[in-house]
C-alpha cells in the first residue's frame, strides 16, 4: 500500500517518506517519545538513511493533499471500503484536531482542551473524512486536511473547512458536524446538505409570518420556536409543541424524536434558507440530542447519520496515542505541519490494514483477537528494516551527480553586501572569505 501511495512522490523523497511512514506505523515514535531521529534509528536505518528521511520531511517537494488523494484511489480500487448510506445519503464527517506543542516557540495558534480547562498552544488542523465500513468496522477515509494559518481563528478555519468540504461532496453526500460548527456557516452554501448538532438552548423562527392579531405594527419575522424547555432569570420558558413525533425500536431500546419543520435562524426573516430541528430522546440520555438538518430523510436516518460522525475521531485517535505522534520534536516552519499530517495518514492506513487483515493475536492470553490497529502495530514493531520487501526501481535512493559541486569552506562562501558610506568617510568595499 505504501508503494502505491508514494508513487507520485519524486524519486529519493519517496524512499525517505516510506521509512518515516513505516516508523510511524510500527510504533517507533512511542519509545522515542516523539524524537524523529531516534525513531528512525530504532527502525534499523543507517545514519545516512536517517538523514535522508528527515530531509524528505523538512525539504521534500511533495504535498500532503496529493498523498491523501492517492490514498483514496488505492482504497477505492481495492473495493473493501463501502461508503455508509442511510436512505440514500452518505455521511462525510468534519472536525478540528490539534497536536499540542506547549514548548514550541513562535506558535500563536491554540486549541481548547477540556482536561486543562483552557486553550493550549497547538498545531491545529481541519479534517474531513468519508465514512464507510470495512467488513464490520466503521472507518473514516481522509479526503481533506487543512492547516490553520497564522493569525487565523478556529471559527474562520471551521468556515473554510465547511466551504472546501462542500466542494468535494457528491449529490448523495451530506456533511456531519458537531456542535462547535456555526449553523449560519452551514446554511450559507448553495444546496446545503448537512446534519449538525446544536446547543440545547438553540432557538429558531418559523419561515412564515404569523397571523396578524388586532392592530399594531405588522410582524416582520416568524414566530419563535424553542425546542427544549429553558430557565432564564428564574423563569421557566415552555418548549414549542413539535410539528410531528416519531418513534422506532433500536435493539432493545425505544427511541423517540420530535420534529420542527421549515425553520430559519432567529435573526433572519421568512425566505431565508430553511432547516429542520430534530430532538431525539432515549431512556439513557440525560437530555435530548438536538440536531439541525436540511435533509428530507426520516428522524431515524438523521440519528444514524450523526452517529457516523465518530469515524472522524478514529483517525486522530490512531495517530496520536496509538502511534505516539502526540509528542514530536520538530521545529521547522514546514515540518511542524508535515509530521502531524503524515501521522494522520499513518493512522488511517493502520486502521484500514487492520480491518482488512486477519486478526493478529497479542499473545497466548488473547484468545478472541479482534482486527484492531493496536494489535497490528505491536506485530509491526517486531519488524526490522532489512526484512521489508521493497519494490525494485520504485523506492530507492536518488543517485545524483554531485562531483561538480563545491565542498568545504568554498561551498558556503559568503560575500558581504555593499553599504552606503557615512558622511565624511571614504567609500570602501570589503569582500570576505
Amino acid at each position: 500500500l505504501l508503494h502505491y501511495v508514494l508513487t507520485d512522490v519524486p524519486l529519493g523523497t519517496n524512499l525517505g517518506l516510506f521509512h518515516l511512514l513505516f516508523a510511524l506505523l510500527s510504533g517507533r515514535f512511542l519509545p522515542a517519545r516523539g524524537a524523529v531521529f531516534a525513531a528512525l534509528a530504532d527502525f534499523g536505518l543507517s545514519a545516512d538513511a536517517v538523514g535522508r528521511s528527515v530531509a524528505a520531511l523538512c525539504y521534500g517537494r511533495w504535498s500532503t493533499q496529493d498523498v491523501l488523494a492517492r490514498w483514496q484511489q488505492v482504497v477505492h480500487r481495492e473495493g473493501a471500503f463501502t461508503p455508509s448510506a442511510y436512505e440514500g445519503i452518505c455521511p462525510v464527517a468534519c472536525d478540528l484536531t490539534a497536536f499540542f506543542r506547549p514548548q514550541l516557540r513562535g506558535l500563536t495558534s491554540k486549541h481548547y482542551v477540556s482536561d486543562a480547562g483552557k486553550a493550549l498552544p497547538a498545531v491545529v488542523f481541519g479534517l474531513c473524512v468519508g465514512v464507510g465500513r470495512v467488513q464490520n468496522a466503521r472507518l473514516g477515509l481522509p479526503r481533506l486536511l487543512l492547516r490553520r494559518a497564522a493569525g487565523e481563528s478556529e471559527a474562520t478555519l471551521q468556515k473554510r473547512l465547511v466551504q472546501q468540504a462542500v466542494q468535494t461532496l457528491d449529490t448523495s453526500e451530506a456533511l456531519i458536524v458537531d456542535a462547535g460548527f456555526c449553523l449560519a456557516d452551514l446554511l450559507s452554501g448553495d444546496n446545503a446538505r448537512f446534519v449538525g448538532r446544536v446547543r440545547t438552548n438553540q432557538t429558531a423562527r418559523r419561515n412564515c409570518l404569523p397571523a396578524r392579531k388586532g392592530s399594531g405594527r405588522k410582524a416582520t419575522r416568524g414566530e419563535r420556536v424553542r425546542p427544549l424547555v429553558r430557565t432564564r432569570a428564574g423563569k421557566v420558558l415552555a418548549p414549542t409543541p413539535p410539528d410531528s413525533t416519531v418513534s422506532w425500536q433500536e435493539g432493545n431500546r425505544r427511541m423517540s424524536a420530535q420534529v420542527w419543520n421549515d425553520l430559519v435562524l432567529p435573526t433572519q426573516k421568512p425566505g431565508a434558507p430553511s432547516f429542520r430541528i430534530v430532538a431525539i430522546s432515549e431512556a439513557r440520555y440525560k437530555e435530548p440530542l438536538l440536531l439541525a438538518t436540511t435533509l428530507g430523510v426520516s428522524p431515524e436516518a438523521v440519528w444514524r447519520l450523526y452517529r457516523d460522525r465518530w469515524a472522524v475521531e478514529q483517525v486522530p485517535l490512531a495517530a496520536k496515542p496509538m502511534l505516539g505522534a502526540e509528542r514530536s520534536f520538530v521545529f521547522g516552519e514546514e515540518s511542524r505541519f508535515r509530521l502531524p499530517e503524515l501521522a494522520l495518514l499513518a493512522g488511517s492506513i493502520l486502521s484500514y490494514v487492520a480491518a482488512t487483515s486477519a486478526p493478529v493475536s497479542a499473545g497466548f492470553w488473547d484468545r478472541a483477537a479482534r482486527p484492531t490497529c493496536g494489535r497490528l502495530r505491536r506485530a509491526l514493531c517486531r519488524l526490522h528494516f532489512a526484512e521489508l520487501p521493497l519494490v525494485a526501481g520504485k523506492l530507492r535512493k536518488k543517485n545524483s551527480v554531485t562531483d561538480h559541486l563545491l565542498t568545504g569552506v568554498l561551498a558556503h562562501r559568503r560575500q558581504k553586501s555593499q553599504r552606503a558610506p557615512s558622511k565624511g568617510a571614504k567609500a570602501s568595499t570589503f569582500t570576505g572569505n
